[in-house]
């Protein structure tokens, strides 16, 4: 069986694989990764740290996951991380993904912050996100 965390990545991968506006804001490909590629250059998108916690009842197995995308701006331009986060955050935010393995109970944007690296100057974006999955 697939985890809840690898489950939801790759429903996420696929919602954003589909979407033609967030694909425009990262320079005409989906550039969402587990690991910045040697010499990335951005606008590109991470999958960040995640937490999944038992949520179970006494009928169903599920969990509550905390997990981040972050996105990494052009240099200059905190606006191009911002578009791209806000995009990942319409897509996503009670977003009906199909789960393989899983049921997605819901989804949803906890919080979207913006900060400079300090090492590279670039700004960062990143998407909090919150959701319930149950074993299906």
């Amino acid at each position: 069986m697939t985890s809840p965390i690898l489950a939801l990545r790759r429903a996420i991968l696929e919602a954003a694989a589909g979407d033609a506006e967030l694909i425009a804001l990262m320079g005409g490909t989906l550039r969402l990764y587990d690991e910045p590629p040697r010499n990335a250059e951005p606008v590109y998108a991470l999958f960040g740290d995640v937490t999944a916690q038992d949520w179970s009842t006494d009928t169903d197995r599920g969990h509550e996951q905390d997990l981040t995308i972050v996105v990494w701006s052009v240099r200059g331009s905190a606006c191009t991380g911002l578009s791209a986060a806000e995009r990942f955050a319409a897509l996503l935010d009670d977003a009906p993904l199909i789960l393989v393995g899983h049921r997605l109970v819901n989804l949803r944007v906890a919080e979207i912050a913006s900060a400079r690296d300090k090492d590279t100057q670039l700004a960062r974006v990143t998407l909090h996100l919150r959701a319930v999955t149950e074993r299906g």
